[in-house]
């Protein structure tokens, strides 16, 4: 009977030792669900788990992100999102999928008008919505926003549809400086002076200026780095057919959106996570993301991508990112209310 009961003893000891380095080796890794693919952002994940030993697993969701974590409730694997675009970031926060994070390291870098008044969202890049124009055919070097509607451009402007996420948060920004009426009357201007249909993604405005379809176009900074030092051969060509021009609003300056971090509601591992967020604005992380991502560092002091840099010094709007969330709907409604896509 003595033995009986010391071997059931080692037993049990063996078992809980076995439950015990299981959970410690399970609290080591980090699940990330973003919109990212995940060749963009693995040079970072990889020097962060070379720093800290923690796996990291992406689980990349182009569409329906925050309905899935929803739907997975406190089930759900998720420890981070990890998307672009404000009204994503918002839409995970405005779904419930997400909880608040306070940290002294995120606060004292990422400025204010960047992350959520709450804490529920912080952007950990940048990248400019600016205007494409043509090397041969646009000789001016300088834009406004509100200049986009004057008539002197009718027919020369190609746009993807107005519904696109960078768009709605470009004419939530209008919105925000013009208020309702007069951003309404921009945006038809806009549209009259379309040189065909909204489509395609931002690349396809360059390609169409190369083609003559239009003069300028509208489209993010960071897909002219992606053109230009590509393995493409024809969007290479897209992407030196354009200058790249930094344009402001009247009293402001020029439109901003963020690529960023949540923090998921039931994160299973949410040391690890707030850890991951905190590494992200580090120098070296800042430094391999804007490098890999040709985005702007969040963080000051560090080296934009050189093809970023060429576009000049960005200058970037006073609007805060979370006001324009508020304003995405209004943008929406707005954008079919004058026809914008038709």
């Amino acid at each position: 009977m003595l033995t009986t009961t010391f071997t059931r003893t080692l037993l049990l000891g063996a078992a809980a030792l076995c439950t015990m380095a299981g959970s410690a080796v399970a609290a080591e890794s980090l699940n990330i669900y973003t919109t990212r693919e995940p060749g963009l952002i693995k040079p970072v994940l990889d020097e962060f788990t070379k720093e800290t030993g923690i796996k990291v697993n992406t689980i990349f969701i182009s569409n329906g992100l925050e309905e899935r974590i929803r739907t997975e409730g406190e089930n759900s694997p998720a420890d981070l999102i990890l998307t672009v675009d404000i009204g994503r970031l918002q839409a995970a926060k405005d779904y419930g999928v997400t909880q608040p994070v306070k940290s002294e390291a995120l606060e004292n870098v990422i400025p204010a008008a960047y992350r959520d008044p709450e804490g529920h969202w912080f952007g950990m890049a940048l990248r400019a919505r600016v205007v494409y124009a043509s090397k041969d055919r646009v000789k001016q070097d300088k834009f406004t926003y509100e200049e986009l509607a004057d008539p002197k451009w009718k027919g020369k402007i190609c746009s993807r549809s107005g519904q696109a996420l960078y768009n709605i948060s470009l004419f939530a920004a209008a919105i925000a400086h013009m208020g309702e009426d007069k951003a309404e009357q921009w945006l038809k201007g806009v549209k009259a002076n379309l040189a065909r249909k909204p489509s395609g993604g931002d690349r396809e405005q360059a390609k169409d200026i190369l083609a003559g379809v239009c003069d300028i176009g509208i489209g993010n900074t960071y897909y002219v780095s992606l053109m230009r030092n590509g393995s493409d051969a024809e969007q290479k060509k897209w992407g030196e057919a354009i200058n790249v021009i930094l344009p402001t609003f009247e009293g402001g300056g020029t439109h901003v959106n963020v690529s960023g971090l949540a923090l998921a509601k039931y994160a299973p591992h949410k040391a690890n996570a707030v850890k991951f967020m905190e590494y992200m604005v580090s120098d070296e992380s800042q430094r391999i993301h804007a490098e890999a991502n040709s985005e702007y560092p969040i963080k000051a002091g560090i080296a934009i991508h050189p093809t970023i840099a060429s576009f000049g010094e960005l200058k970037a709007d006073n609007v805060p990112i979370a006001e324009i969330a508020k304003l995405r709907k209004k943008a929406s409604e707005m954008v079919d209310t004058v026809g914008f896509d038709q």
